[in-house]
């Protein structure tokens, strides 16, 4: 089939774009209001976009609390969302006001950030801590009219790694087993893993 991505017009009971663009990873984001109150929620509009020096992106699709917490204090953490957290990173992912704390609606530890004043998921086997960098407006294609999703750019200023994932000197996903998301509300998981060496 072929169809007109604008007009959306595939006659399919469900938007298929998601479920061809993936899997996805999880960032799973933790930020503090100007007020200091923490907050939480998974982003599956994410990923690392640049290393050396590392940036990360997380696309949201309306104007949430992480986006407006990250915007007025200029720091985000990415917590690794794992097999082991799913039923976590599920809960976060409710509609909740901004002066909900996430993590007390999880029941999740937090653990301080070394670089950054929001903290991370103490679970989480790893995480990014990073200082925004700015937030790009997406158009639609239309003249003069902006898409309701906007694409926040952050830069990578701190690692955290559970040693416990790390083997003979490199992370071992399978350890971590990451979560990602596919189309629709299918997610998976990385098990397994091979390695192929790059063309010559």
């Amino acid at each position: 089939m072929h169809y007109d991505a604008l007009a959306g017009d595939h006659g399919l009971p469900f938007d298929p774009i998601n479920a061809l663009v993936s899997p996805r990873p999880i960032g799973w984001i933790s930020t503090l209001s100007a007020d200091g109150v923490p907050n939480l929620a998974p982003y599956s509009y994410f990923n690392l976009v640049a290393a050396k020096p590392g940036v990360v992106m997380f696309g949201s699709s309306s104007l949430k609390d992480s986006q407006r917490n990250v915007e007025q204090t200029g720091e985000f953490v990415c917590n690794l969302a794992t097999w082991d957290l799913r039923e976590a990173v599920n809960r976060s992912s409710v509609p909740a006001g901004p002066e909900v704390d996430e993590f007390a609606l999880t029941g999740l530890k937090t653990a301080p950030s070394r670089w950054v004043r929001p903290p991370r998921v103490a679970m989480a086997p790893a995480a990014l801590e990073c200082r925004y960098i700015e937030t790009v407006a997406l158009p639609t294609g239309a003249p003069g009219q902006l898409h309701k999703a906007s694409l926040i750019l952050g830069l990578v200023v701190g690692v955290y790694i559970n040693d416990a994932n790390l083997v003979e000197g490199r992370v071992d996903v399978t350890r971590m087993r990451p979560l990602a998301r596919l189309g629709y509300m299918d997610y998976s998981v990385t098990d397994d893993v091979f390695i192929m060496e790059r063309a010559v």
